[in-house]
């Protein structure tokens, strides 16, 4: 439900905080479809997760520990 809310209106930019938490995987990855899909429309995403598989749908990794960046990795291709 959260996930319908925060894309009607076809908005520029989501922040999504663990978006995939409490799914199982089948409904994780249609998650992940879904994003996919609104950011090759032209939609910002900013996600959070705990999930390296997510992780890697991502063009852009910031890694943090204690509020620090600890490492950033910007990804050559965009995984679909």
């Amino acid at each position: 439900m959260a996930v319908g809310r925060a894309v009607v209106g076809s908005p520029k930019l989501i922040l999504a905080d663990e978006p995939t938490g409490n799914l199982d995987s089948t409904h994780g990855d249609e998650v992940m479809k879904l994003l996919t899909d609104l950011h090759e429309s032209g939609t910002t995403i900013i996600m959070v997760t705990h999930s390296p598989a997510y992780a890697d749908y991502s063009q852009r990794i910031v890694h943090l520990f204690d509020g620090h960046v600890v490492t950033e990795n910007l990804m050559e291709k965009f995984h679909v």
